[in-house]
């Protein structure tokens, strides 16, 4: 699948300027407070301000509602995503720039630039009342943080309505599918939505009652547990929705037409449906970190800390039912599916099936030298391999959905070695792979006759290599090592990537991942808010420079893991 991305127009100076003084959003790349200057960012030949001016008096009031003209979701980013000290400044800024507020990047997937969601200082209510001069400034940053949950709601509710009146509710889109693609592509959306609109609605009655809002950590908590389980099922559906959306893209002409007349509407802003369908796995897993924020906005008063943290636990617990539900289902499906494609009929047969087993890998290699039982395969230059958390499946490629199982192996039994071309030989053969380039060394120790064999296999590319090498040594990686997570680069996701294969991490935008490898253009990582790891393309990812954001997302890793138990 595609990942979702639109490329930015070019922009006059003046524009360019206003956009590069808000990068300050963005971890690592803020200007400290103090004059504000313009300088030349580094190998981007573009203008950011080396300073500005930190205001906490009294704001411009904003004509007109939050509600007016409503930003899509996949438009923005909260600040209370922000883990940075540095963070709390730009809850108190106001929007400098009538232009808006996103990065001059051309990964970001945005359509257009209007200004930024209006904040609670600069809410009519609130300059006539005169509060913000007697605020004290930790209060006045609870109070923009539980406003952000309000608006950002209320932007995410309506591209949610965009995706069920221009796509789900299309009478075109729905001719040219079955009933169960249909299914399928949208799943309970309708349900998700009308969760959101509940949600919303009990948020913006307790922002109508009162100016500076007590508090709304008891209905996150609510909602959480007792109105939230439509997502689940949404992510569980994830699987099927991928599927259904790949296969209808590249088979369906009539479907691609109508999609691309759908996807140009103004209603839409010119943004892919895959955009709108992948809001509610973004949404669920931003909520605990805007209510982490919300957590730390109310350290200083215990009754308001205990419910906030009351609400976290709550909506941590959802988003790891959330991923359990996708998991399971992803997984359950895989294996049935090769079940169904493996033939075993050549070796002693393996039991596939079990609740406890998933592919981590799976793919074609080129065989350089065999030795041992690997002998089988010589007259067959390639072997295609699935590799499975707890065993190696060696198999000979009939069809794209049938494989003659060769050998297998417990990966308890499996050793794995990278080899340079001038190492590159095995015992009682030749050295052909002076000229092969990305070979590694497979050593089965124990195979399904109990006897050990050998392969020198060849990639397609360096970091197709080290894909493998990582993921054959997994288990050796999930013990735990000395290694400081702190001293590990990380990167802040710039644009959202669907994973295309089984080692690869999907990844939505604004997210912080810990990255523990680096080979010819892509990242293993771990993402930062629960722990998943895989691949993915480096330019999709910017680097974190500041520490002080790099320390603010380590304790905020150390937070998530406790709740969500990883």
């Amino acid at each position: 699948m595609l990942p979702c991305t639109l490329s930015l127009p070019a922009l006059p100076d003046r524009r360019l300027r206003a956009l590069c003084a808000h990068s300050s959003r963005f971890p690592g790349t803020r200007a400290p407070v103090g004059q504000g200057k313009w300088r030349p960012s580094q190998g981007s030949g573009l203008l950011v301000a080396t300073g500005r001016t930190r205001t906490l008096g009294r704001k411009r009031a904003h004509k007109g509602s939050f509600k007016d003209d409503p930003r899509f979701y996949q438009e923005i980013q909260e600040r209370g995503l922000n883990t940075s000290h540095e963070s709390d400044d730009d809850l108190l800024d106001e929007a400098s720039s009538p232009e808006g507020t996103q990065k001059v990047d051309v990964h970001v997937v945005v359509k257009s630039y209007r200004p930024p969601q209006i904040t609670w200082s600069q809410l009519p209510e609130v300059v006539e009342s005169g509060i913000l001069d007697k605020l004290p400034a930790e209060e006045h940053k609870r109070q923009e943080a539980i406003f952000e949950i309000l608006t950002s709601e209320y932007s995410y509710q309506h591209s949610l309505g965009i995706l069920v009146a221009e796509f789900l509710q299309s009478p075109e889109l729905r001719a040219t599918m079955t009933q169960t693609e249909h299914h399928h592509l949208f799943s309970n959306i309708t349900d998700v939505l009308s969760a959101s609109r509940r949600f919303f609605e009990d948020l913006e009655q307790r922002h109508k009652a009162q100016v500076c809002v007590e508090d709304i950590s008891d209905i996150l908590e609510e909602h959480a547990e007792r109105h939230f389980h439509p997502y689940v099922s949404y992510c569980s559906n994830e699987v099927y929705q991928q599927r259904a959306l790949q296969q209808l893209t590249s088979s369906s002409a009539a479907f691609r037409e109508a999609l691309g007349e759908i996807e140009q509407r103004p209603a839409c802003g010119g943004l892919p449906m895959i955009s709108f369908l992948i809001l509610p796995m973004q949404r669920v897993t931003r909520l605990p970190l805007l209510t982490d924020t919300l957590c730390l906005k109310t350290q200083g008063h215990p009754e308001r800390y205990k419910a906030a943290s009351r609400a976290f636990k709550a909506i941590s617990k959802l988003v790891k039912q959330c991923n359990e539900g996708a998991h399971k289902m992803e997984r359950t499906e895989q294996m049935y599916t090769l079940h169904t494609q493996l033939d075993f009929s050549k070796v002693k047969s393996l039991p596939l099936i079990s609740a406890s087993r998933w592919l981590l890998k799976r793919g074609e290699l080129f065989v350089v030298e065999e030795t041992g039982l690997f002998r089988k395969l010589a007259s067959r230059p390639t072997c295609y391999l699935f590799l499975f958390n707890d065993v190696l499946v060696v198999t000979k490629k009939k069809s794209e959905d049938s494989f003659v199982v060769q050998d297998y192996a417990q990966l308890d039994h499996i050793q794995v070695q990278k080899m340079e071309p001038s190492e590159a030989s095995l015992p009682g053969g030749g050295n052909r792979s002076s000229f092969v380039p990305y070979t590694f060394q497979l050593t089965l120790l124990h195979n399904s006759e109990g006897r050990q064999g050998k392969m020198l296999l060849s990639s397609d590319s360096a970091s197709d290599r080290a894909r493998w090498i990582t993921a054959l040594t997994h288990r050796e990686r999930q013990r735990p090592g000395p290694t400081n997570k702190g001293d590990l680069l990380q990167v802040e996701i710039t644009k959202a990537y669907l994973a295309k294969q089984v080692d690869e991490i999907t990844l939505q935008q604004a997210d912080v991942v810990l990255i523990l490898e680096q080979e010819d253009g892509w990242f293993y990582g771990e993402r930062l808010r629960d722990g998943e790891t895989g691949w993915f393309p480096e330019d999709l990812a910017r680097s974190i420079t500041s520490r002080v954001a790099v320390e603010g997302n380590m304790r905020r890793m150390e937070r998530l893991r406790v709740e969500t138990d990883v």
